[in-house]
This record gives structure tokens, C-alpha cells and sequence, in this order.
């Protein structure tokens, strides 16, 4: 009954700690976003319900980059805790091992595993998927209502649109299109009427003009051509469509697990490097395992760096991300330009961390010293406790500076009343 009040406690505590830093974290990465959609509610009238929905669309790929994250931090700071109150030493005297310790934070890995899947294989295509149907949206609206009847139409890029008459249904009368595309050979398009027309799958606006001329200036001027048409078709893209699905998306675009497996199929047999979407393939499992190996790198390094309290844990958490993350990218870039196997190389990093999660979990299991861990504690509680001095110092010669302000303002009254006295002194002397 005490271990599995024990277990709960610890449970509890994790969880705890995993959801505030999750959030925490999360926002964090969305501060990276409030000028963008800042920009969007101005220059496109963005709703207020569209942009929450855009920020639940983009939360997943935040999810994927912070649940490992966050893992760690809530082992590394729990245990952090349970050592500087005294609470380690409490376990250890009822005769608990450390590895009995670890159960519950087997089962908050497993619960962080899961949770990292889901966002990895669901969530992720969905939140991606999501935010281009409501980029089109915006898009398309945009487009249908800024067409207007005799008024020349700048936002499409490269193109310069003239309508004489706009009906309901989205057809045009009395098309004028300049376009710009290729200046060395502008265009002039003429039709009669004309259609607007939205593909979902590529963002594009397509305007499908039927019956009109095309009237061609090319090699500076010297040729002139026309060609009449019955049919013709254009694409048209706002300028910054492109630029918007950049900034609003954060990396992680992969598709969902079966177009993953049936884009490598489809170039494979065209011939093409497949090395890019296996790599892309293997993160799906690779990235939700590293949940696992961090909940138990955790616990130790909490423990070592009690005496430093909660900054010191924090200093530790941002080393190993800082270290895993580099190592991650290094290797995930060497795998897709083929210098290394395209689906070990981001398994890698946590190959590594295996080995040093064994290490350092026989070494906490036996009671051992390990160096290697001590040396790294104490290299970053080195640098923690640098910076520590160095606020500290500005901070007392701040306030030495306040005080001395104060006593030099008021020892003056004191020196003027001291003057006073000693003239009223002489006066009565010379009376």
C-alpha cells in the first residue's frame, strides 16, 4: 500500500510538472507567431475565429518539438525536488531502491510515448492538412472580393486585372489582363468573359477565360503577335502565398504515414532519391522513442543537481535538449543528402543516449560514483553559478549606489544645521 501510494505521489508530481512545462513551452514557440498573425488580422481581415482555428491547426507541429522537451524537464525537476526536500533520502530509508523509484516514471514515459504518436502520425498531418483548406479560404475570399468592376486589381503577382462587369456566380465580363510574368515578353490577354475557378489541392486561384486574344511583344519590341483562343486558363497566386505558409507552419510537414510509404513506392519507381521522405518516415518512430530515454535521463540528473535547486535543473534541461537537438539535425541533414543511411540517421542521437541511460541508471542502482555524470553536473553548475555572481554583483552595486545616494542627501541637513548652531554661537560671543 506505501509503494503504491509512492508510485501515485510520483505519478502526480511528473504529470504535474510535464503539463506546466508543455504550456509553458508552447507558448514560447508561439511568440515567434503573434507578429504574423498580427499582420494577418490587419492586411486580410482575418477573423478572430479563423486565427484560433489556425493556432489549434499549428499546434502540433509545436507538440511534436515539445513533448520530448517537456518530458525532461518534469523528470529533471521533479527528482530535483524530491532531493533538495530531503524526500530522496526518505525513499532510500525504507528501503527503496532506485530502480522500484523508476516505475512510475516508466509509466509517465509510456504515457508521453503514446501521447508523442499520436501527434506524430495523426494530429501533425491533420493540423497541416487543416491549415491549407483554411489558407484557400482566405485565399479565395480574398480574391472574390477584391475583384471589383472598373478598378485595376494589383494583387495577383505578376498580373494587373481589369473587369468591366462581375456577377454573383463568379463569372466575368470584359476581361483586361496585363501579365508580367516573363518581361521579356509581356502579354496583353483580352476575353469576353471569364471564370473563376479554386483548386484546394494546389492554393491556387485558376480564372478560365473563354473567347478572347492574346496579343504577345517579344525581342524588345521587334515581333508582335496575336492568337485568338476559345479557352484559356491561368493561375493566379497572391504574392505572398508562399510567404504565408512559411511563416505560419514550423517544419514538420510530413505527410501522414500510408502517402509517406506510397510517395517512396511512386519514386522509387520513377528512379528518384527516396532518402528524403525515409527520413521523414523514420522521425515518426524515432522522435516519440527520445520521450522514453528522457524520462529516465531525468531522474539522475535531478538527483546530482539538487544542490543548485531549480536553476540548476533548468541548466541541465537546456544543455541536453541543446545537445540532442544538434546532434539531431546534423544527422538527419547528413541522412538526406545521403551521406549516411536514411533511416538510422536520426537514430543516431538516440542510440547515444541509450548507452548513457544504461550507464548512468546501473550507476544510480549500484550507489556508484560516476564521473562522467559529476563532471558534467558540475561543468554546468560551473557556469550557472557564473552567471549567478555576475547579476549578483550588479545588483549589490546597484543598490550600494542607492544607498550612498540616500546618505549623502541626508547628511546635509545635519552639515547645514551644525553650521547654524555654530553662528548662532559667535553671535552670542560677540554680544
Amino acid at each position: 500500500m506505501f509503494l503504491k501510494t509512492i508510485d501515485k505521489y510520483i505519478i502526480g508530481e511528473l504529470i504535474k510538472m510535464f503539463l506546466i512545462s508543455i504550456f509553458a513551452m508552447t507558448m514560447v514557440l508561439y511568440l515567434d507567431k503573434f507578429l504574423f498573425m498580427a499582420e494577418m488580422i490587419v492586411n486580410r481581415g482575418v477573423s478572430s475565429i479563423e486565427l484560433f482555428m489556425m493556432m489549434v491547426y499549428i499546434s502540433p507541429a509545436f507538440l511534436a518539438i515539445t513533448i520530448p522537451m517537456a518530458v525532461l524537464m518534469a523528470s529533471v525537476v521533479t527528482f530535483n525536488q524530491f532531493s533538495a526536500h530531503n524526500e530522496w533520502i526518505a525513499m532510500k530509508a525504507c528501503n527503496m531502491s532506485f530502480m522500484e523509484l523508476m516505475k512510475p516514471v516508466l509509466f509517465f514515459s509510456l504515457f508521453a510515448y503514446f501521447l508523442a504518436n499520436i501527434v506524430m502520425f495523426w494530429a501533425l498531418p491533420w493540423g497541416n492538412q487543416s491549415y491549407k483548406v483554411l489558407v484557400y479560404d482566405i485565399i479565395k475570399n480574398r480574391a472574390n472580393v477584391d475583384i471589383k468592376p472598373n478598378v485595376f486589381n494589383r494583387d495577383f503577382k505578376n498580373l494587373i486585372l481589369l473587369v468591366k462587369e462581375r456577377q454573383e456566380n463568379s463569372s466575368l465580363k470584359g476581361v483586361f489582363i496585363a501579365d508580367t510574368s516573363k518581361p521579356e515578353s509581356p502579354q496583353i490577354i483580352t476575353s469576353e468573359e471569364g471564370v473563376i475557378f479554386s483548386n484546394r489541392e494546389t492554393l491556387k486561384i485558376q480564372l478560365k477565360l473563354n473567347n478572347g486574344t492574346i496579343h504577345d511583344l517579344s525581342n524588345q519590341g521587334s515581333d508582335y503577335q496575336t492568337l485568338n483562343f476559345d479557352r484559356y486558363d491561368i493561375n493566379l497566386s497572391l504574392p505572398d502565398t508562399e510567404r504565408l505558409e512559411q511563416e505560419a507552419l514550423v517544419g514538420n510537414r510530413e505527410l501522414s504515414f500510408p502517402k509517406i510509404i506510397e510517395k517512396i513506392k511512386e519514386m522509387k519507381k520513377k528512379g528518384l532519391p527516396t532518402s528524403g521522405p525515409e527520413v521523414e518516415l523514420s522521425k515518426k518512430f524515432s522522435i516519440p522513442f527520445t520521450c522514453l530515454l528522457f524520462a529516465f535521463l531525468g531522474a539522475p540528473l535531478g538527483i546530482k543537481s539538487s544542490r543548485s535547486g531549480k536553476s540548476g535543473s533548468f541548466g541541465i534541461t537546456l544543455a541536453v535538449i541543446m545537445l540532442y537537438y544538434v546532434g539531431l539535425i546534423m544527422t538527419q541533414n547528413l541522412g538526406r543528402i545521403g551521406k549516411i543511411h536514411s533511416y538510422t540517421s536520426v537514430w543516431i542521437p538516440n542510440a547515444i543516449l541509450i548507452v548513457v541511460v544504461v550507464y548512468v541508471l546501473y550507476k544510480m542502482q549500484k550507489e556508484l560514483p560516476f564521473k562522467f555524470l559529476e563532471v558534467f553536473v558540475g561543468l554546468l553548475m560551473t557556469v550557472v553559478e557564473f552567471f549567478k555572481r555576475l547579476f549578483g554583483k550588479n545588483n549589490k552595486i546597484l543598490s550600494s549606489k542607492r544607498m550612498g545616494n540616500r546618505k549623502s542627501i541626508s547628511a546635509r541637513p545635519t552639515l547645514d544645521g551644525i553650521d547654524q548652531l555654530r553662528k548662532v554661537s559667535n553671535h552670542r560671543k560677540q554680544g
